[in-house]
């Protein structure tokens, strides 16, 4: 079923067995629009005098109901636990996943507490006035090192799937057109190098894997930071998730000619988020010093998620500007996202020639 499939059938169908479920009657919802590679139809519920909740329904087969379950019952976790994310709301019935069947199709839905505050998209990037950015910056990696932390104490019931189970040689051989064959080697290259990297309790658990302003909310009265969409979350290594917010971070002076500019930027904003998640939990300085390696996994699952989006969508492989720019990267080992590299340009950021 197509996206707009589904939405005519939540519409129509799903969502009074929905309410019932879950005691959502009163409240009033609303679509909210899908994000490109989005895998799920989300709604927000409000109702005077209750907390607003947010619907997730997922209809794509690519996770089963235990993938679902080891997501939910360890977002459970992190929120009892002290971890600051929105947390799941149980059905009726005391369950945390509910599962229809409509039209001989399965969807697995869940509902989730709405973060409090809003994305800094919906504040113009623009942080809480009087108080200065490295606050934010800090808050990011404090947030992040409470839940990694807990993340080392989590033994589960439904076990997510671990990095190497989804990004192996022969997923990228399948996923990836022959035609980008210097790709998919060097894609490979590097899963082989991540295969040599120590994996221990204190080096390698579960991550969130999505972890940026997308993804979490921000109460500008106080600071705080909510985090939802767990829709990814694996057993990895720790620094994937640092090295995704030192990413988050080129945002802030993508747009300054000058690249030792940017670089001393990136070093002192790197150093904040790395002061707020040591006072979390603790990473020792040679794994710190893997972040070029784990930067680069980040642009190998971005190129496959680009990849992933296509298929889903039906559409032939395609490499626009963006794309091309992770696969030149990746291609002539080219480090930290090409941010200090002649490659980049301030002026289209992150972009080059098409590919395909």
């Amino acid at each position: 079923m197509t996206y707009n499939e589904v939405v005519k059938s939540v519409d129509a169908c799903l969502l009074p067995l929905i309410s019932e479920l879950y005691g959502l009657e009163g409240y009033e919802t609303g679509l909210v629009k899908a994000h490109d590679g989005g895998r799920n139809v989300v709604y927000t519920c409000e109702k005077e005098g209750a907390d607003a909740k947010i619907l997730r329904i997922a209809f794509l087969p690519d996770r089963s109901r235990e993938d679902f379950l080891g997501e939910l019952e360890y977002i459970r976790y992190l929120f009892n636990h002290g971890g600051s994310v929105s947390d799941v709301v149980s059905s009726r019935k005391g369950n945390l996943l509910e599962e229809i069947t409509h039209n001989h199709h399965i969807f697995f839905i869940s509902l989730f507490k709405k973060a409090k505050g809003k994305l800094l998209v919906e504040n113009n990037y623009q942080y809480r006035e009087g108080t200065p950015i490295t606050e934010y910056h800090y808050n990011c990696g404090k947030v992040l090192g409470k839940l990694h932390q807990l993340s080392k104490e989590y033994t589960p019931i439904h076990r997510r799937y671990s990095f190497f189970d989804k990004y192996n040689a022969e997923y990228i051989d399948k996923l990836i057109p022959d035609s980008l064959s210097p790709l998919k080697e060097k894609l490979v290259e590097l899963l082989n190098t991540l295969e040599g990297v120590d994996r221990n309790k204190e080096t390698f658990g579960l991550n969130h894997f999505d972890y940026n302003d997308g993804n979490y909310s921000i109460d500008f009265d106080s600071g705080q930071i909510t985090v939802y969409d767990f829709d990814n979350s694996c057993y990895c290594w720790y620094m994937f998730d640092l090295a995704s917010i030192w990413g988050n971070g080129m945002g802030w002076i993508q747009s300054e000619p000058d690249a030792s500019k940017r670089k001393k930027f990136m070093e002192d904003y790197f150093e904040t988020v790395l002061a707020g998640y040591r006072s979390e939990t603790k990473i020792e300085n040679s794994m710190l010093d893997t972040l070029p390696l784990f930067i680069q996994a980040n642009f190998l699952e971005n190129i496959i998620d680009a990849f992933e989006v296509m298929r889903n969508n039906g559409e032939e492989p395609e490499c626009d500007e963006e794309l091309s720019y992770r696969i030149k990267c990746m291609e002539d080992d080219i480090p930290y996202f090409g941010f200090f590299h002649e490659i980049y340009s301030c002026e289209e950021p992150f972009q080059y020639e098409k590919y395909l």
